[in-house]
């Protein structure tokens, strides 16, 4: 069995601004790099509620599915079915927890799982996610800091499994 991705941060800003910049406004912040077409003017959507796509879009309507909510607890919890780049049916689990730590912290734990639906090609895909992770987490960060309630910080980022011990 392939170990999930364990990552948790701390940011200083509210839990409800973590969680509504994570989602409403993952447009705003998801690089264009980690996406399907690569394109600089496709819009990334997480559509809220269960059953929600997350998708692209590109400037001629054309759209990519990445994946499906299938958690919405506003503001402390989110997971979704993950498929950027694959088929549905070999689709990964992102399960992200939202912990308040008073009213102008949070902790941000996320778990990543499901690797073993992809066979022989789950380390390589986890690898692959593991990196894509620590290249998308500075994004969301800035995006923070760069709205809302108070000024967002990185407090101890960082990845842990019971295989890896990584570190962002």
């Amino acid at each position: 069995m392939t170990e999930p991705l364990a990552l948790s941060f701390d940011v200083a800003c509210s839990v409800e601004h973590a969680f509504t910049t994570w989602t409403s406004r993952i447009g705003s912040w998801w690089p264009r790099d980690h996406t399907v077409t690569g394109q600089r003017d496709a819009v990334v959507v997480l559509q809220d509620g269960v059953g929600g796509r997350i998708y692209e879009r590109t400037a001629d309507g054309d759209e990519h599915d990445w994946g499906e909510v299938t958690v919405w607890d506003p503001p402390t919890q989110l997971a979704y079915l993950w498929h950027l780049g694959r088929e549905r049916a070999a689709a990964t689990e992102v399960e992200i927890r939202f912990v308040p730590r008073g009213a102008a912290a949070t902790r941000i734990e996320i778990e990543h799982r499901g690797w073993e639906r992809l066979g022989s090609s789950a380390e390589t895909w986890r690898e692959r996610n593991r990196i894509g992770w620590q290249t998308l987490l500075p994004h969301y960060l800035a995006a923070l800091e760069n709205h809302g309630d108070s000024p967002a910080r990185r407090n101890n980022l960082s990845t842990t499994t019971s295989k890896y011990g990584e570190h962002l």
